[in-house]
């Protein structure tokens, strides 16, 4: 697509809208952005686009006139694709592209993409700290928190991007085309956004469909989609099982992981001596970046020797502090009860759970059903409070606290636990409507944790 002189409108002025501005600006394009939030001040959004003090700027709403001369429609992942206004632009053939789409089109370099319900995040930062290893060139985009829109034009032929990429990312991909694609897995999320789990799951699969077969796509075997899509799936798929022993691809047997080529089987590392990492969920991240690592050629050596030395992400059971004998930890990024259950699983004392948040239309029976005697106590908050202690009560865990506040919550939990329990922040929903955002959860709660 030709950028160059194409009227551009822009919806929303967040950081991914931002950026898309001056990606647009910079590679010749007329944007305009719009943010329908009318309590937005132009000249504040204005300040965060330096030297592109011509650019029209609307908040509230948007003159007839504008919506008639647009080209192009760039979406951030945040609004909706489906609501009447972006409707009536494909109605009259107008393309419509998100910050992932926008940035590929100036991409000169290859690209590593990574989706999945949970582990993104862990993963994208470990494949990413492996591509730093090895090539001179590499960024690291996306759902991240760095978008790919502030990275693509500095790309070249030598260059390396990783992107960690969301479903809502992935409803506006077109020319999108990864070296190597990677799904972690997916369960029920975000169907308040994409109505039903066929949409969610068509939104995942996505990554990988402009794929060949000289190219590769990774997948998790334990998955029921996943192993669906690779009959499918038009690249070369390397499955990694931490259940089955594969013929090929990469599994967990006891305390290792292994690489399995025509049935012969070389053992990798130790999970527990070779990574820094707790939980399964995290022995799946790490055969993911491994499968990943080897489709781009990096040495094993290089690989294995990042992976020993890699920390967990902030905010995905993430240790804190041990106060009074009491182990803390941070899991504000499970937002869904698939996330949450990783959590659980990751501890090994009597643990004390702060649960509850925003309502995204999640069911909670298998998060419940995964407490498995190690949660003593389940302190709720927010807007799923009542909905997860009955669905708690229906399992027969009664074990429950209510409370009016997050720092509420946390005072409940300090009471609770006793010498030689954990307590552990994994909500199993979204924190919106009390906070920000997870990162700003699971800071608050460090914050609680270290002023003990």
């Amino acid at each position: 697509m030709d950028l160059k002189n194409k009227r551009a409108l822009i919806i929303g002025s967040g950081k991914s809208g931002i950026a898309a501005a001056k990606l647009l600006y910079e590679a010749g394009a007329k944007p305009v952005l719009f943010d329908s939030n009318e309590k937005l001040e132009v000249e504040e959004i204005r300040g965060k686009l330096t030297d592109m003090d011509d650019m029209e700027i609307y908040v509230g709403s948007l003159p007839k006139e504008e919506k008639e001369s647009t080209q192009l429609l760039v979406v951030s992942p945040g609004v909706p694709v489906d609501t009447p206004f972006i409707e009536e632009f494909r109605q009259r053939q107008i393309p419509v592209i998100g910050e992932i789409e926008l940035g590929y089109l100036l991409e000169r370099g290859r690209v590593v993409a990574i989706t999945g319900t949970n582990g993104k995040t862990t993963t994208t930062t470990l494949v990413g700290e492996i591509m730093k290893a090895y090539f001179e060139n590499v960024f690291v985009v996306g759902n991240i928190g760095n978008p790919y829109t502030l990275e693509a034009s500095r790309t070249d032929e030598s260059s390396v991007t990783v992107a960690e990429i969301s479903s809502f990312q992935l409803e506006t991909v077109d020319t999108f085309h990864p070296a190597v694609s990677a799904i972690l897995n997916i369960t029920p999320d975000h169907l308040n956004r994409h109505h039903t789990m066929e949409n969610y799951v068509a939104a995942k699969e996505a990554i990988a469909g402009r794929q060949t077969k000289d190219e590769v796509c990774v997948l998790n075997y334990e998955d029921g989609y996943l192993r669906s899509f690779a009959d499918r799936c038009p690249a070369k798929v390397i499955f990694f099982s931490s259940v089955q022993t594969l013929e090929d691809g990469f599994y967990r047997e006891g305390d290792y992981i292994y690489r399995a080529k025509s049935g012969k089987s070389q053992k990798l590392m130790n999970i527990h001596t070779d990574m820094n990492l707790v939980g399964q969920c995290n022995v799946e991240n790490v055969m993911a970046a491994l499968a990943i690592a080897e489709s781009m050629q990096v040495p094993l050596d290089t690989t294995l020797a990042v992976i020993k030395t890699f920390k967990a992400v902030e905010h995905r059971i993430e240790y804190v502090a041990e106060k009074c004998g009491v182990t803390y930890y941070n899991d504000s990024k499970g937002t869904n009860p698939d996330a949450a259950i990783q959590g659980i699983r990751a501890m090994s004392r009597p643990t004390v759970l702060i649960g509850g948040g925003y309502d995204k239309g999640s069911e909670y029976d298998e998060w419940i059903e995964a407490f498995d005697g190690k949660v003593k106590c389940l302190v709720l908050i927010g807007q799923t409070r009542e909905k997860i202690a009955e669905c708690a009560k229906k399992h027969g865990f009664s074990a429950i606290k209510m409370a009016d506040s997050f720092e509420e919550a946390f005072r409940i939990c300090t009471e609770t636990a006793k010498s030689g329990d954990a307590v552990l922040l994994s909500p199993a929903c979204a924190s919106w409507g009390m906070f920000s955002n997870y990162e700003e959860r699971g800071r608050i709660f460090k914050e609680y944790v270290n002023a003990l």
